[in-house]
Order: C-alpha cells, then structure tokens, then sequence
C-alpha cells in the first residue's frame, strides 16, 4: 500500500501524464485534419486508449504506412490526473493557514477536470433552420439519426414513435410498440450511403425489391460507403425497412435521412405514407428530434455590412417564443455572443442561407456549462488569497529580522 501511495502522489507520475497529455492533443490535432473535431474528440478523449495510425494522404505513406503508434487516451490520463492530485495533495500538504489557498487551487483544478467529464458525458448538439416567417417546436440533432413511424390519421394531432439508428446500426433488427399494429425490420442499412437509380448503377448494382414508397416510384437502390467525418459533412444514414403485419409483409421502403421533409424538399421527397387498418402512417429516417415546450419563429433575419462594402459586421435573428396561444410570446434578439437561453438549450446565430432569408442557429444543451466558470472562480479566489497570506507573511518576516537586528545591536 505504501508503495501504492508513493506512486499516485509521485511528482514523476504528473510530469508523465502531461507529457501524454500533449501527445494525445497533437496525435488529435493532426487527424482533425481528416476527422473532424466530433470524431477526433470520441476517438482520442473518449478512449482509454488510442491508437494512431500514419495517414494515408501524408508524404512518404506507401513506406510508413504500416505505422501505428498506441498510446492512454483521455479516459486514462483524466482520472490518473484526478488520482495523482489528490495522493500529492495529501502527501505533501501541511495543515495550517499559510497554505489555505493550495486547497482551493487544487479543488478548482479537481473540479475543471470532472466538469469537463461531465461536459463530455452530458452535451448535445443541435441544429435549427428556420425560414422568415417559419415556425418549428423542435430542434434536430447534428450527429445522431432516428427511424420513426407517424400516426397521422388525425390531422391535427400526429403520434410519434421513434427508435434510435444505434437500436438496429450494427444487426438485423425487428422494432415494434405496443401501440403499433405492425412491426419493422431493418433488412438492410448503410451509416453512408450513395443513392441512385438502378438503371444509372453499375453491372451488379443490387435489386432491392423496393415496393412503397420513393424507392419503388423511382427505382432506387444504394450501396454502403465509406462513412465522412470531415466538417460540414454528412453521412447520408440508409435503411431497408419491411413494414410486416399479423396477416404478412405489407410493403419494403427505402428510408434515408437524405429524403429531407422541409420546404422545398417535400416536392421532391413527399413524405413515405401507407395505410392499415383504417390509419395512415408515415415512415421516415431523419435527424434525432428534441422538442421543445413552445415553438421558435422568425421575424427577420439580418446581415448587416460595412457601408459601400460586402464586409459583414453583424448577423442576427429576431425571434419570437411562443409558449401557448393564451399567452402573448416574447421576443429574442439572437446575435453573435448574444445567445438565447430556452428550456435548458443555448441558440447561437451560426449560419445564414437564401439570400439572407433564412437562418440557422447552433443549439447545445450543456448542463455542466456553469462548472468552468464556478471552478475558475476557486482557482482565481485560492491564487488571490494564497498571494495575501504570503505577502502578510513576508512583511512580518522583514519585520521580525528588523527587530532581531536592533535586539543586536
């Protein structure tokens, strides 16, 4: 044990860690190139373990191809920091007032590395368009998909049932409900997909025997490619879905999250619909949706430029929030650093499209968003106060060897 407690408070074991530390952040910076910072974020911060491989695109890849170099991803290093911190703390601590602001150092550094693990653990990141005078009760997610099924027999009160793509992504799945009567199986599905007409497709493009739907009307197979990580990028998500009843397979639809529903897509991708037992139902596969408790719209959007110039100087958003037809909605002016907070979602003023008539903002729910600031507050409050006490301490020190000086003489 006693060996145990030297090595998680060693000051060798910290100068270890933050050497990983920076080769896991420049092995990261290096592939962000390639992957994204999503991607390159799950990989190398999310892993206990990581292992870089020499990219292809990069000089002298046909003779250093073969290299991998593993090494502790962030999942390691985070909690051996944490661990190392606090045996240090207790091992080389002494009780007493003089060294009162080392606590709150440590605590604020402690509580920067577990907010950040819960950052990770907790955010999600959004996306809403919204078109001049559009309203929308929902927002739709960056980097997860959804397979849903739509009950919309009555106008104006649809029934959603939906499954996350991770329910079936990796094996041939049956989703069902209580609710439903009829089940789903995913007979086929492709994170990245290329879409395309069967006549149009190579020697051997596969016949997938669609019968409903986009896909039967204008006879359209996929094939998998490979999945894009890159900003700004997006892999076209695909499923091959058999629609089967108690009295056998009513139809096999296409669904891809490519089939946008929004305006002015729904012309050219009308929503996949059939009808049992006397209800209609839709089908679709689509962005992960986040409801809201009231519906965003806006009024204008504005890009403002330099006079006589094409240099933009500032891009906002006037919205409106309504929360219910009894109550009047309030207004939101949404701008760069100028955020609106809603329902535990933070909307930013991310993008602009159709010549400055529609908007997009950027929606993160991040419930840890306030421990970066409570734990620099406790780093800043222990730095202050451990620069009094040394100061005071100090000063009575000189004070001390001025007295033992004139007792000399």
């Amino acid at each position: 044990m006693r060996a145990l407690y030297t090595f998680f408070s060693s000051i060798k074991l910290t100068v270890l860690l933050l050497a990983a530390a920076v080769v896991l952040v420049f092995f990261g910076t290096l592939d962000q190139v390639h992957y994204g910072i999503f991607h390159t974020q799950k990989l190398y911060f999310e892993h206990v373990f990581v292992t870089w491989s020499y990219p292809q695109q990069a000089p002298f890849a046909e003779r250093l191809g073969w290299l991998e170099v593993p090494f502790p991803g962030g999942y390691f290093i985070g909690p051996l920091l944490v661990l190392n911190l606090f045996f240090a703390h207790f091992r080389y601590y002494r009780v007493g007032y003089k060294k009162i602001g080392i606590v709150f150092i440590h605590a604020g550094l402690v509580l920067l590395l577990l907010g950040q693990l819960w950052t990770q653990v907790s955010q999600r990141e959004y996306f809403l368009w919204l078109a001049e005078g559009e309203r929308k009760g929902y927002v739709e997610s960056f980097h997860h998909d959804e397979l849903v099924v739509v009950d919309r027999t009555d106008p104006d009160h649809f029934r959603v049932y939906s499954w996350p793509v991770s329910a079936f992504s990796r094996r041939e799945a049956v989703l069902s409900h209580d609710s439903l009567p009829f089940r789903l199986r995913v007979v086929g599905f492709a994170k990245n997909a290329a879409i395309f007409p069967m006549a149009e497709g190579p020697p051997g493009t596969p016949n997938l025997r669609i019968t409903e739907g986009v896909g039967a009307e204008r006879e359209l197979t996929f094939i998998q490619i490979a999945p894009t990580f890159r900003e700004g990028e997006r892999n076209i998500t695909t499923a091959l879905v058999d629609v089967v009843t108690p009295r056998g397979p009513r139809g096999r639809f296409l669904l891809s999250n490519v089939f946008r529903q929004g305006e002015p897509m729904r012309e050219y991708f009308p929503p996949q619909m059939f009808e049992y037992e006397g209800r209609t139902y839709e089908l679709a596969l689509r962005f992960s949706r986040r409801y809201l408790d009231a519906d965003i719209e806006l009024v204008e959007f504005r890009h403002d430029r330099y006079p006589g110039t094409e240099i933009p100087f500032n891009f906002s958003s006037d919205v409106r929030i309504i929360e219910s037809p009894d109550m009047p909605p309030r207004h939101a002016l949404i701008f760069m650093n100028n955020p609106l907070r809603y329902s535990g979602l933070t909307f930013y003023q991310a993008s602009f499209a159709d010549n400055d008539t529609k908007s997009m903002f950027q929606v993160v729910s991040n419930p840890a968003r306030w421990i970066p600031y409570v734990a620099s507050g406790v780093i800043s409050g222990g730095l202050l106060l451990q620069f009094i006490i040394s100061f005071f301490e100090a000063g009575r020190k000189r004070r001390e060897a001025r007295l033992q000086q004139g007792g000399a003489i």
